[in-house]
């Protein structure tokens, strides 16, 4: 068969198939990540934190004076988070709390016990309530002027040798340097300038500052910076520190006698002219020496100032000091439910332990019902924190606070205080 008639060759199709591609690699970068993501979850799962964003946060009002650095502290706020609760503070003094309307609140935290007194009687019902701590007020001054003091017999330190950050002061011989009366170091009034009449009231150089601590001067009365008597729960302690010392350390009791007591010790109170919102603030600062000398606060604030820093400086600072006054007082601020989730918050702070350590670390002396050892508990953080220990003061004479009506009448006087707003539930 010739070519031409031959049939044609068809082909067998083919199978093609396509060329197996290679397994994309992880990026480098995702790779090296992979394990800080694991570690990551594994944590969120374990502090039980990983359906946080999911779960519903509740927003507490609250009002609260000086102690409110605590519910600002990020560890607490973080701490409270795992609870479920985030607390919105409007910052006000103890006694402003008591007399201004408390409608939309949960919470309120007066630091003293006359503003949580006034706040439980207006609201006429029982409400759930705790005191998760104590601070003594104390006088912070710098280590010039208590070497001042100390010359002069009022101060004392309390650990011999070195640089001690804390003194114990007379009071009884401190409000001599108050009253409007220019004394010697042997009590006895003196004519500073030669014009043939005492002095109105001691200066600093007057009582030999320039003298103790060479190179300087300080010409300016010797008084306390205090915040306003009319709302702050610390200058009302303070008044009553000075009332009970006027009073022959006794609390004063009689109402016939109010009036007499507060003309004493307004001079003691009112020599610093226009009062601030808060002492610490003007301590701590950088100016803080020539601003507050001498200045009203809390003992929490000054321990929690050394801690934070010794952990910034590796170191205490020394030129700060603490003046503790005999007679001493205590300060009880207590936490007040108003609501639901108000009386949450109380149960929270009163059983969670995180929550009580947290405290010691920021300088309070904790105290919860059926525990004792509250300063041992501060005072063996300190220790191990590098912090020298207050020391318990022989004298333990301790000032009680007057009844509440002599108080606010002590107090209305030397303030000179408006009246108060009816407070509201």
């Amino acid at each position: 068969m010739s070519d031409e008639n031959r049939p044609p060759v068809v082909e067998e199709p083919r199978l093609t198939t396509r060329r197996r591609r290679s397994r994309r690699r992880l990026p480098r970068h995702v790779v090296v990540a992979m394990p800080l993501a694991l570690a990551g979850l594994i944590s969120l799962l374990v502090s039980g934190n990983a359906l946080r964003p999911f779960e519903r946060i509740t927003t507490i009002q609250a009002k609260m004076a000086s102690k409110s650095d605590y519910f600002q502290d990020p560890e607490v706020r973080r701490l409270l988070l795992r609870h479920g609760i985030r607390v919105e503070v409007q910052r006000l003094g103890s006694r402003g709390i008591a007399q201004q309307s408390l409608a939309g609140m949960d919470v309120v935290f007066p630091s003293g016990q006359p503003a949580a007194k006034t706040i439980l009687d207006k609201q006429g019902r029982t409400l759930d309530s705790v005191r998760p701590f104590v601070t003594p007020l104390v006088l912070a001054t710098f280590r010039d002027y208590a070497e001042t003091l100390r010359e002069l017999g009022v101060a004392e330190p309390q650990k011999s040798g070195g640089n001690t950050l804390y003194y114990n002061l007379r009071m009884d011989e401190f409000t001599k340097l108050l009253d409007g009366i220019s004394v010697d170091r042997a009590g006895k009034p003196v004519d500073q300038d030669g014009d043939g009449k005492v002095e109105p009231a001691d200066t600093w150089n007057g009582i030999g500052f320039d003298d103790v601590n060479k190179g300087e001067s300080n010409g300016g009365r010797v008084l306390v910076r205090t915040s306003s008597v009319c709302e702050s729960n610390s200058a009302g302690t303070y008044l009553s520190i000075l009332s009970f010392v006027r009073n022959g350390q006794r609390v004063p009791v009689a109402e016939d006698q109010v009036v007499d007591l507060a003309k004493a010790v307004k001079p003691l109170i009112n020599l610093q002219g226009m009062w601030s919102d808060e002492q610490a603030d003007s301590y701590f600062s950088g100016e803080g020496e020539s601003i507050a000398p001498i200045a009203v606060i809390y003992e929490h604030q000054y321990l929690a100032h050394q801690l934070a820093y010794r952990e910034r400086h590796k170191k205490q600072d020394t030129q700060r000091v603490l003046l503790y006054p005999t007679p001493y007082a205590l300060t009880e601020p207590q936490l007040i439910g108003l609501t639901d989730d108000g009386d949450r918050l109380v149960e929270i702070i009163r059983t969670d332990a995180e929550l009580r350590q947290r405290a010691t670390e920021l300088g309070f002396r904790v105290r919860f019902s059926g525990e004792d050892g509250s300063s041992d508990q501060l005072n063996a953080y300190l220790r191990g924190h590098g912090i020298q220990v207050p020391a318990r003061n022989s004298d333990q004479t301790k000032v009680d606070i007057p009844d509440l009506n002599v108080l606010e009448r002590i107090i209305d006087y030397v303030g000179d205080c408006p009246a108060a707003e009816q407070a509201t539930p």
